[in-house]
Parts: C-alpha cells; sequence; structure tokens
C-alpha cells in the first residue's frame, strides 16, 4: 500500500472541489513553499512538489477521475509509477499558476526560457487473471525519442536565449507589449549547435529501449498507468515524457471478473445434486475442493471467502462465487428412463410438496451461503 498522503489532503481541498477550488488552493502551497522564499529548505522543497504532485493529478479530470477510483495504484503506486517531479517539471508544467511571482533566479526555467518536455509514449499490455491478481513486473521493448550523444547547443538566435518573442504594437492607447513562445525552440531558449548524423534538429534519435515495470495486483482491464520520465526525450535536451501503460485483461478461460469478485458456473449432475458430492474449482491460485451439501438446488450460489482478487489500493480482497446449476440430459437410454419413470411417481420427487414444507425467505436463504 501506498505511503503518499492523499491528494485531497495535501491541497486542503474536497472530493467534490471545483477546478477553480484546486488551482487556488495549489497556488497558495505552491507560494508558501517555493524555494525562493525557502532557500536551502528541503522540507520546504518536498512539501512544494508534493502540491505539484497533487495538483497535477487533481486538475487533469481523466487522472482525477482514475484517482479517484483507484487511489494512488491508479497513478502508479510504488515501483517506478508516478511521483518523483523535479523542479524543472513542475515550473515547465505549471508555470502559469504562478503568475509573474519568483520569475527567473531557477536554472532558467523560471524565466523565459523553458525546459521542453518530450511526448508521452503509449503501449497496451496484456495481462493474465493470475498475473493481475500477484501482481507482475513485466519488462517492454518500446522504441522511442532519446538524446543523441555528441549534441552540442548555442543560444536561439530567434529569442536570444530568452525563449520567448517579444512584440510591440502600437495602439491608440500607446504602446502595447506581448510575449510569445519562441516558435524556433519551442520556449527552451536554445537551438542544436552541432550533432551527429543519426541525431534530427533537435538533437534527438530514435532508439530502442527495454523498460522494466512494477504492475500492482488488482488492476483492471482499461487502467492506465504513468511510468514517469519513460517516454520520448524532450527536444533541445529537456525533460522526458511519460510512458502510459494500458492494461487490457486476457479473459480467463473459467472465471469471470465482476470488480475484486469471481464468479464460476459450475455444473453438477442430478445425482450429485442429490446425494451430495465433492467439487473440483478452479481459483487463481489453483484448484480447490468444496462440498456440496445433499439435496442442493439448481442456481444455489457457494461463496468461497478471500478466494477473489485484491483490491488495487490493498484494503481487501473479493470473493469467488460458485453458482451450480444441475445438468439435465437431453437423451437417456431405456433403463435410465424407466428409473425416472419409478421415481416420478415418488412423493419425494414432488416439487409442489417441497414449496409448501418452505417459505420464500427461506428457499432464497438457502441459494446464498
Amino acid at each position: 500500500m501506498s505511503n503518499k498522503r492523499d491528494y485531497y489532503e495535501v491541497l486542503g481541498v474536497s472530493k467534490n472541489a471545483d477546478e477553480g477550488e484546486i488551482k487556488k488552493a495549489y497556488r497558495k502551497l505552491a507560494l508558501k513553499y517555493h524555494p525562493d522564499k525557502n532557500p536551502d529548505d528541503a522540507s520546504a522543497e518536498e512539501k512544494f512538489k508534493e502540491a505539484a504532485e497533487a495538483y497535477e493529478v487533481l486538475s487533469n479530470a481523466e487522472k482525477k477521475a482514475q484517482y479517484d477510483r483507484f487511489g494512488h495504484a491508479g497513478m502508479g503506486g510504488a515501483g517506478g509509477f508516478g511521483g518523483g517531479m523535479n523542479m524543472d517539471d513542475i515550473f515547465s508544467q505549471f508555470g502559469d499558476i504562478f503568475g509573474g511571482a519568483f520569475r527567473g533566479s531557477f536554472g532558467g526555467s523560471r524565466g523565459g526560457s523553458r525546459v521542453v518536455k518530450g511526448t508521452n509514449l503509449r503501449v497496451k499490455m496484456k495481462l493474465t487473471l493470475e498475473e493481475i491478481a500477484n501482481g507482475v513486473n513485466k519488462k517492454i521493448k518500446v522504441n522511442k525519442l532519446v538524446q543523441a550523444e555528441g549534441v552540442t547547443y548555442k543560444n536561439c538566435p530567434t529569442c536570444q536565449g530568452t525563449g520567448r518573442i517579444t512584440r510591440v504594437a502600437q495602439t491608440f492607447l500607446g504602446a502595447m507589449q506581448t510575449q510569445s513562445t519562441c516558435h524556433v525552440c519551442q520556449g527552451a531558449g536554445k537551438t542544436v549547435e552541432s550533432k551527429p548524423s543519426d541525431a534530427d534538429a533537435q538533437g534527438l534519435k530514435r532508439q530502442e529501449e527495454v523498460i522494466e515495470i512494477d504492475i500492482p495486483a488488482g488492476v483492471e482491464d482499461g487502467m492506465q498507468l504513468s511510468v514517469r520520465g519513460k517516454g520520448n526525450a524532450g527536444p533541445f535536451n529537456g525533460a522526458a515524457g511519460d510512458l502510459i501503460v494500458v492494461i487490457e485483461e486476457v479473459a480467463h478461460e473459467e472465471l469471470r471478473r465482476e470488480g475484486e469478485n469471481l464468479h464460476y458456473d459450475a455444473f453438477v449432475n442430478f445425482a450429485d445434486a442429490v446425494l451430495g458430492a465433492s467439487l473440483e474449482v478452479p481459483t487463481v491460485g489453483g484448484k480447490v475442493k468444496i462440498k456440496m451439501d445433499a439435496g442442493t438446488q439448481s442456481g444455489k450460489v457457494l461463496r468461497l471467502r478471500g478466494k477473489g482478487l485484491p483490491s488495487v489500493q490493498g484494503y481487501a480482497t473479493g470473493d469467488l462465487f460458485v453458482h451450480l446449476h444441475v445438468y439435465t440430459p437431453t437423451q437417456v437410454s431405456k433403463e435410465e428412463r424407466e428409473t425416472l419413470e419409478k421415481l416420478r411417481d415418488s412423493e419425494n420427487f414432488d416439487p409442489q410438496k417441497a414449496q409448501k414444507d418452505k417459505g420464500f425467505f427461506s428457499r432464497m436463504r438457502d441459494m446464498f451461503s
């Protein structure tokens, strides 16, 4: 289970907070713990990063929905997913939050120039029910953009290294000054001076990389996990994007999933239902034997506690529900027919008598044990 603080707790907002409230709460914390206001204070820097990480998730509708459903595990939890934001990430992504405050002193990333982040990569990962139940470590190959060796950079001649283009226009109110991101360097403030032949104009090249990923137990089909910094490298030596892992659950041959619970349809013959029997039932951990009582009715459901899947947040484990179906043969032999004809007239096989003997609620209670 993740030891991270709840993101809503970090920002001091409720789960019903709207976009404006979330942004206001983050800005307040960011200004309070900003490195420029708290020089050489490691504790303040960690709180600054923690607030930025919380805002990154809660300000994004898709990530927020994922977090509300799965908690930190939905963001990736431990094992390399999520978190770990550095200052360049924060100021390149959320610089607009600070307005004109605290600009110009943090490694150039808070002034005009900024770190240009690379694009995200998205891969699909197929997982069996057994892998989902236990969690799994996977290695995947991705073809991604990386920084080429031997690339050198120089100040962008268009923006003079500032990352921004300033324009002055004369209006009836006087001179109006506007700024925009430099279209040549994308705001990085630098361009490639020299590069090897296999690099592109931004100093990048394609390369295959093997990435090791820890998938937490309990993930669901369609769930997205983010591996920070494993996407494409940013242009002009910028920060790398993220690797988005989309979970695809492989259908199990015998078990059906419903959240953390599993379901299994067991077909039993008439004689076993009448006399009772021992049944072998599949689980994600292997076969187990269960007892079916004599006189079991078709449709009865047996509950095996703790034989389902773990919650992705690590709070609980689901159950396995075994649905019993008494099989009725479509063809019988002459001897079988004679035996059944004798049983048909037996008072013990009269369904009307059984219905009179048991009330409705009693029968319903017997369905689930």
